[in-house]
């Protein structure tokens, strides 16, 4: 595991190195490079730097405004928010098992959003790099680029994801910030008509996904060492599973392995996740750090999202999926596969994955019927939503009072999950390809494409509130400091 200098850093005698912004991800972050006269990086960090309170300001709301709020947080992941939210304000009302119809809404819109998010970001912010190389011409280095010299995968990128949005809009009424999930279950039904649309294009997109996961397949399997060892290092992994250990998106749950494939815990209830992991502020960055309670900060971080789900689950129940997840699995160390570079490979299994089972609701007769909500008759002030986002978990837990006005809220965001991952990654790649040489855009590249390996969605992980921190400088005309003012992360003033 990559790990900073236990030198002490004289940071004023180190040349800095900024990285601002990270492009080609969804949000505005930079990344700090601390090196030597000999171009040896002694540090490295991924800074979150944009802060969006949502976890504050939604105080004082009522619990049913939340499912349409908290999607405000991102445009690209708004479902995966909408719906987790969702889950959450069915506890509150005691309504958490759906009508069968409900369930099987909430579902099909889910893995809508997760196909058109998967295509979003491996044909439009990954495959330039992939495609032309890391240090390739910048110019060149886009969607631009693909579209110019790759046009038949720019193509099938874009249906893609134009097909997963029309999932959304005919359940939800807009591609972006819709509606649908409410207390209890759903407010639209799904018509012949929407139904019969989305099933004339669907053999048709599954084609597009298998060829996806050729294409991430193959360059992972062409391109090695390279793709094996790129910003690698043994983790902890976090998912959700079903109770026989298949993948599951929308329920199930928490089950956590180490790098060695075993299992940390298993079957553990999402209801309880604040007893398996806890969070810790770090004074450069707005985004929080979580980890597994029972290893401590120092081991206990881990990885979500595509690489942990397929690493995690014993199967897939998509035939098409499952046969790709086999052969994946092969070319790991007991199952597992540890390069960021593998989490391409691994999302465009569920890519497909999604396609097949859009297929099956679609034809599932109850996927149209008309009992859309559960009353629920019991009432609770927590109410605890989680959900496998696009980019991994993600926890929304309510409290509320006796107005059924929310008083206290808390996100972990799939992409704070992967917090202390995207910086072990970024530290691997800075010794390993960047120390001793000449720093060049091409070389910095390589730190933005260990980044975009995770799907980050920096916009949705930055809620930390009253403990961020902050330099207040009052200066004269001259720009002279006459007086300055810091909060360090444990909110102490000096």
């Amino acid at each position: 595991m990559a790990t900073e200098s236990t030198t002490p850093i004289k940071r004023d005698e180190l040349n800095r190195i900024v990285i601002e912004p990270v492009s080609r991800v969804e949000g505005h972050g930079k990344v700090t490079l601390l090196a030597d006269d000999d171009n040896i990086i002694r540090e490295a960090r991924l800074h979150i730097v944009e802060f969006r309170g949502f976890e504050k300001f939604i105080q004082g709301r009522p619990y049913w405004d939340v499912p349409v709020v908290v999607q405000r947080l991102c445009g690209i992941c708004p479902v995966s928010h909408h719906l987790a939210a969702g889950k959450a304000i069915d506890r509150l009302v005691g309504a958490e098992r759906l009508t069968p119809t409900a369930k099987k809404l909430r579902e099909l819109v889910h893995f809508g959003q997760i196909l058109q998010s998967h295509a979003l970001h491996f044909f439009h912010l990954a495959s330039p790099d992939l495609l032309f190389g890391f240090d390739s011409d910048v110019a060149k280095r886009n969607i631009f680029g693909v579209i110019e010299e790759h046009p038949d995968i720019a193509v099938q990128g874009v249906k893609l994801r134009k097909y997963g949005q029309e999932v959304i809009r005919a359940i939800c009424g807009k591609r972006i910030h819709g509606t649908g999930a409410v207390p209890g279950g759903m407010n639209k039904r799904l018509t012949a008509a929407e139904r019969d649309t989305l099933l004339a294009d669907i053999d048709q997109i599954i084609e597009w996904a298998l060829a996806a996961v050729k294409l991430a397949r193959d360059y992972y399997l062409s391109n090695q060492p390279l793709s094996v060892e790129f910003g690698t290092m043994p983790s902890n992994y976090l998912s959700l599973v079903r109770p026989d250990g298949a993948l599951e998106l929308y329920d199930g749950k928490l089950r956590a392995r180490d790098a060695a494939g075993q299992f940390i815990f298993d079957q553990h209830s999402d209801q309880d996740y604040h007893e398996y992991i806890e969070e810790e502020v770090r004074n450069w960055s707005y985004m929080k750090f979580p980890y597994l309670t029972a290893l401590g900060s120092e081991n206990g971080w881990y990885r979500v999202g595509p690489l942990a789900r397929v690493n995690n689950c014993d199967y897939i129940d998509s035939p098409m999926a499952e046969e790709q997840r086999l052969e994946y699995k092969s070319y790991g160390k007991n199952g597992m596969l540890h390069a960021p570079l593998a989490y391409h490979w691994a999302r465009m299994i569920e890519l497909l994955h999604c396609g097949e089972k859009i297929r099956e609701l679609l034809l599932d007769p109850e996927i149209r019927g008309t009992d859309l909500i559960n009353r629920g008759n019991t009432r609770r002030n927590v109410g605890i939503g989680v959900i496998e986002a696009t980019r991994g978990t993600l926890f929304h837990h309510y409290e509320i009072d006796e107005n059924d006005l929310i008083t206290k809220a808390n996100l972990i965001v799939s992409t704070t999950n992967n917090n202390q991952a995207m910086n072990e990654s970024i530290r691997q790649v800075a010794d390993k390809y960047l120390s001793g040489q000449e720093l060049t855009e091409g070389l910095l590249n390589n730190i933005e494409v260990a980044i975009r390996a995770y799907d980050p969605c920096l916009s949705c992980a930055t809620h930390a509130v009253g403990k961020m921190p902050l330099v207040i400088e009052l200066r004269n005309q001259a720009g002279e400091v006459l007086d300055r003012l810091q909060k360090d992360s444990n909110g102490q003033f000096s």
